[in-house]
């Protein structure tokens, strides 16, 4: 007897519809010219992503080579920084809060497979950054994970669960190392 195998030819999704074809496509476009590139200007990107749906605060810095799927599915807070290279892979929805950090190369991925299934079904969940919540440099935040009050996940770490408030994790997965104390 053959084991069952994986078909992605037989993948299908007609239940996700994350906007119209111009409107994905548009921001496609947007996002290549002004977030992916060098383009410095956090004050118009952050215009740019109001103009797509997006709730954005006040004093955001977005720098340079930014990845965002579908910015009519983001709330981010005031003050909040997001650094080079960090991809936010909404495909349902993010919110962020205020004072927040997304430090260099970390990633918020709303989007998983169903490994148990032929059809390597797509499997969405939303992901909620409360205030004051540090991500570091190359760590990864999962489909539905909440990140409470001022949690940090550090480098390189990769959080499938939701995360305590004022705690910091580690590792992969992560795990809880200390609180965070703040001055």
């Amino acid at each position: 007897m053959q084991s069952p195998t994986t078909r992605l030819d037989h993948f299908r999704n007609p239940e996700y519809q994350p906007g119209s074809a111009i409107k994905r496509g548009v921001w496609f476009l947007t996002e290549w010219i002004f977030f992916k590139s060098i383009f410095p200007f956090s004050s118009i990107k952050c215009s740019i992503l109001r103009w797509f749906g997006a709730q954005i605060g006040r004093g955001v810095v977005i720098k340079p080579h930014v990845r965002i799927k579908h910015p009519w599915f983001l709330n981010i807070g005031d003050y909040t920084w997001i650094g080079e290279n960090v991809w936010i892979d909404n495909l349902g929805q993010v919110n962020i809060g205020a004072h927040c950090c997304l430090s260099q190369g970390s990633m918020l991925l709303c989007g998983n497979h169903n490994y148990k299934k032929s059809t390597f079904d797509l499997i969405i969940g939303p992901i909620t950054l409360e205030n004051g919540v540090w991500i570091g440099a190359q760590a990864v935040v999962c489909p539905s994970v909440y990140c409470g009050s001022h949690s940090v996940l550090s480098v390189g770490s990769v959080a499938q669960k939701n995360l305590d408030p004022y705690t910091v994790y580690s590792g992969v997965p992560a795990v809880p190392v200390r609180k965070r104390e703040i001055a």
